[in-house]
């Protein structure tokens, strides 16, 4: 008798198949669904969590309490995972597709139960999504223009009614009505877009809630390297650097034998000027914003100070990514062009009416305003924490 036919796994685990181990799998969704049922809709109740060392945390938030369960259940697990999905893709509906999703499975264990097969319900279950899909494209869809700002305002006030910000829904719904309707561009076919990425959304620590603010445009946890740069920069062409500026060095591993005390002198002066033409190449072609998400030494701000340039060491990739796809720049990784020599192109610039560093609450941010390629607006939230 092999080993599986026994039943029996490779690191002594145990094998379970069967009707067992289905009604196993509906019994530990339900248990899940059950807990943030209690939670759901205006009138829904907040549930106390209180984690191994004591920290309590209030809410009816059904992503929220979730993430909190320590669930050890495969099946429980995934719905837990929906849950987080549901939360990073729409903001809203985390309860409700949890039980949804329970209730589909509780009626697909009763056709089971009912010698009926299961991929038959599953192909039933996919047919009627598919159905309702269809259904909702052409009966419940009605055009944002259509609506008006007071159907999207109160869209907003529902999402937000189970948060913490629901007592001030009225102030934060129109104040994310106005950054979404800030972003909006229309493509070639002149369909209408929303582009929920192009609004940035910084926390600022004290004030009220309500002394949050909408900035137009991109706004960044940074400031200029050097004090003695300038803060504000017009017609502004920006780079965007994946790389340090700082004095190159040799790659690990690479050992270098001198016999003459004057090479290493030189050597050193080489990886100093190495850097220099970089930066050189980058100011020759026009920049005078350069965005990077390394480091920028002292030598090499001086160039750009001597230039006249704004230069931002530390930003974020994903900032980067952002501006770039605003201004329409392109991320440089490297300098290395096709032919192994180091260039930098006009066309990879971007560019944006103003570039202005600016104190807005208690902190320092770069503003990049009325760029080229789509338009960005920036969340400013204030509160206790």
């Amino acid at each position: 008798m092999s080993i599986f036919d026994s039943g029996l796994l490779s690191v002594m685990g145990q094998r379970s198949t069967g009707a067992s181990v289905r009604t196993q799998n509906v019994m530990a969704v339900s248990s899940i669904a059950n807990i943030v049922k209690s939670s759901l809709g205006p009138v829904g109740l907040d549930k106390m969590l209180v984690d191994d060392i004591g920290d309590i945390t209030i809410t009816n938030d059904g992503a929220t309490i979730l993430k909190l369960l320590e669930v050890e259940h495969p099946a429980a697990k995934v719905l837990c995972e929906l849950a987080q999905l549901q939360d990073r893709e729409v903001g809203d509906g985390t309860t409700s597709v949890v039980i949804l999703a329970a209730e589909l499975l509780r009626n697909a264990d009763e056709l089971v139960s009912q010698k009926i097969h299961p991929t038959s319900v599953i192909s039933g279950y996919r047919l009627a999504c598919r159905e309702a899909v269809r259904f909702i494209n052409e009966n419940l869809t009605i055009n944002t223009d259509e609506l008006g700002r007071e159907c999207l305002v109160n869209a907003a006030k529902t999402s937000m009614s189970s948060k913490i910000i629901g007592t001030d829904s009225d102030f934060f719904a129109n104040m994310v009505v106005d950054a979404v309707m800030a972003v909006k561009f229309t493509d070639a076919k002149g369909l209408a877009h929303y582009p929920v990425t192009s609004v940035n959304v910084l926390k600022a620590h004290g004030g009220s809630q309500r002394d949050s603010l909408l900035v137009n445009g991109y706004a960044i946890n940074c400031t200029v390297a050097s004090q003695a740069m300038p803060k504000k920069i017009t017609n502004a062409k920006i780079a965007c650097l994946d790389f340090s500026l700082q004095k190159t060095k040799m790659k690990m591993g690479v050992q270098v034998i001198i016999s003459d005390p004057d090479k290493l002198a030189q050597i050193r002066q080489r990886e100093i000027d190495i850097t220099k033409e970089r930066v050189q190449k980058i100011l020759g072609s026009g920049a005078n914003v350069i965005l990077t998400t390394g480091g920028i030494d002292d030598i090499c701000l001086k160039y750009f100070l001597d230039a006249g340039a704004m230069a931002v060491r530390r930003v974020l990739k994903q900032d980067l990514r952002r501006i770039a796809k605003a201004s329409g720049a392109t991320v440089c990784s490297s300098l290395v062009n096709l032919e192994g020599e180091e260039a930098f192109d006009v066309s990879l610039l971007g560019h944006a009416e103003e570039v202005l560093q600016d104190w807005i609450c208690d902190d320092e941010l770069i503003l990049i305003k009325s760029t080229k390629a789509r338009t960005a607006a920036s969340l400013i939230l204030r509160g206790a924490n």
